[in-house]
């Protein structure tokens, strides 16, 4: 956008209540062009993820205050809000020096916070600005709470601050049959409900709470206005520290609070904020971690293997010059790392893609092939069957003297591979060149907070991927704890935590990471619908450890 008069340029960006995945698209475009990126502290680690590499990122002063919008992500410990006059500064100081700006609320920037008087100082000083709408948290937490706003009779929907709203403003809602969504605190909730029955509102008139809307955090109570002290007390909800949270509550007979049971969507995922731990390399964590989430469980990966180049690269670097002199009819890829080791090879000598034109291309399973893509090569084959070295050889085909100019093959891969793949390419009449292109060592352990919760029984579940994972994550953190759920890829792999004194749960009916992950949902699902046939409280594995805090949902 072209900057009027000397001036940079102001966004003004709603960062929604707390999901990252609520951010509109506009939001990130804006996030991409940003020279200056200034953020709410608990909407940072949300916004700063789409913003463009070098921009900078000023820290606000937090002033501690109740912050009745929004909700603190996975890192935030406070809600805290920057003063409106350090948010302006540091905006209005980029600004005048021609930056393009991202200041980033909570929620919406017309609803939520004090975007509005951000704006008016920058209209008064000239500064051209625009305003990114986000979801509010008034609207978007009900959403994932199961909540709906309005019925198919369309009842007036009332939004009250409750830190701000006035006696009037109470009389007038409680004398409504309006749904009220009210903005609030969880230790004054219960002063907002006994507002609402002084105004004339009846006291069962059903009521929903909502605390870290939107996160894998959320919970949510089901009360009326005149029972929820009560179920509070009983869950021993308050007191507590955390009162000050933000949490949302909807009042009214058409809100919808009577069916939450059948529309919280969000809440009943089979690993509904189950923390997970994934012990892969980083590179390899990413799409599994996705699939994680989407289930609606915080994963937490810690490598346990770390990859190394081999010890004498000579053997690599003939390779990598065959490939270019026509060498080999096939290269196959039986792990990401080792894409990843053959393309440093290839920048180092300034190759590219081109340089496997002529030969053909063999990739173990879908994410090999997926980064062989990112690399620019399509690969001939990928296993139809069983995504393994046994599944690629199914498929591969035998060395036919007439229409196979070239009788070997490269195959780039780990020092402790096993032989599975050479045997059977030799077998079919092919002749192998077994290169190690990478190392894969134990990684260093992980940080004391990550061992103590891994020992005990901080986690929910682990997801064990091969014999090595176990291996190493024994070695480097310890033994998970009994009451964490043990999910392996393969018998293998089992048998290797069984020998480790660990109780397998869940086993993956395939080889598969993916497939892995989707048994690991069943058994969360099957859990969750045990508890509830049997009238008990849903409750995470972590719950179930001696000491832990016991939660409630209603």
């Amino acid at each position: 956008m072209v900057a009027a008069h000397g001036h940079g340029h102001v966004t003004f960006l709603g960062a929604g209540p707390g999901d990252p995945g609520l951010l509109t698209l506009r939001a990130v475009e804006a996030l991409a062009a940003a020279d200056v990126l200034v953020a709410e502290p608990q909407v940072l680690d949300v916004v700063r993820t789409h913003a463009r590499s070098g921009a900078d990122v000023p820290r606000l002063a937090a002033h501690d205050r109740d912050a009745q919008h929004g909700h603190a992500d996975e890192t935030s410990t406070s809600p805290s809000i920057p003063s409106v006059g350090d948010a302006v500064n540091l905006v209005m100081e980029a600004a005048r020096g021609g930056k393009r700006v991202v200041r980033a609320v909570s929620g919406d920037p017309g609803l939520d916070g004090n975007a509005g008087e951000e704006m008016l100082a920058c209209a008064a000083a000239g500064i051209p600005f625009e305003v990114v709408p986000g979801v509010a948290a008034a609207v978007g937490v009900p959403a994932y709470a199961g909540v709906p706003l309005r019925d198919a009779q369309g009842a007036d929907v009332r939004f009250v601050d409750a830190r701000t709203a006035s006696q009037r403003c109470w009389a007038e809602v409680g004398a409504s049959d309006a749904t009220a969504v009210v903005s609030t605190t969880l230790d004054t909730v219960v002063a907002a409900a006994g507002e609402l029955v002084a105004a004339g509102r009846k006291p069962d008139t059903p009521l929903t709470v909502t605390v870290a809307g939107t996160t894998t955090r959320q919970r949510t109570w089901t009360a009326t206005l005149g029972t929820i002290a009560q179920v509070f007390k009983q869950g021993k909800v308050l007191p507590s520290p955390e009162g000050h949270q933000p949490v949302i509550a909807v009042v009214g007979e058409r809100s919808g609070a009577a069916q939450r049971d059948q529309l919280a969507w969000f809440e009943s995922k089979p690993l509904f904020g189950w923390k997970v731990l994934v012990p892969r390399t980083k590179e390899q964590a990413a799409s599994l971690s996705d699939q994680l989430r989407s289930y609606g469980a915080v994963p937490h990966e810690v490598p346990t293997i770390a990859v190394e180049p081999p010890r004498t690269p000579q053997q690599m670097e003939r390779a990598v010059k065959g490939l270019v002199t026509g060498r080999y009819e096939w290269i196959a890829f039986t792990s990401v790392n080792a894409v990843k080791a053959v393309r440093e090879k290839f920048e180092e000598y300034g190759l590219d893609a081109r340089a496997f034109a002529g030969i053909k291309v063999a990739a173990v399973g879908e994410q090999t092939a997926r980064a062989l893509v990112e690399f620019g090569v399509k690969p001939d084959l990928v296993p139809s069957g069983e995504q393994s070295a046994a599944g690629l050889l199914e498929d591969w085909p035998p060395y036919d003297p007439v229409f196979d100019p070239i009788d070997r093959v490269f195959l780039p891969r780990a020092d402790i591979a096993t032989e599975t793949l050479v045997a059977g390419l030799i077998e079919l009449g092919w002749e192998v060149d077994d290169v190690t292109a990478y190392r894969t060592v134990r990684a260093s352990p992980p940080p004391a907070e990550t061992r103590e919760a891994i020992k005990g029984g901080g986690f929910d579940a682990v997801l064990f991927t091969s014999s090595s994972t176990v291996r190493n994550l024994v070695g480097i953190a310890g033994k998970p704890h009994n009451v964490t759920v043990i999910a392996c890829i393969g018998p293998a792999t089992a048998k290797t935590a069984e020998e480790h004194g660990l109780r397998v749960d869940v086993l993956s009916p395939e080889p598969s990471v993916h497939k892995l992950a989707e048994a690991l949902a069943a058994f969360g699902a099957a859990r969750r619908e045990a508890a509830r046939e049997a009238g008990e409280a849903v409750t995470r594995p972590s719950e179930r450890r001696p000491g832990a805090r016991r939660r409630r949902t209603t």
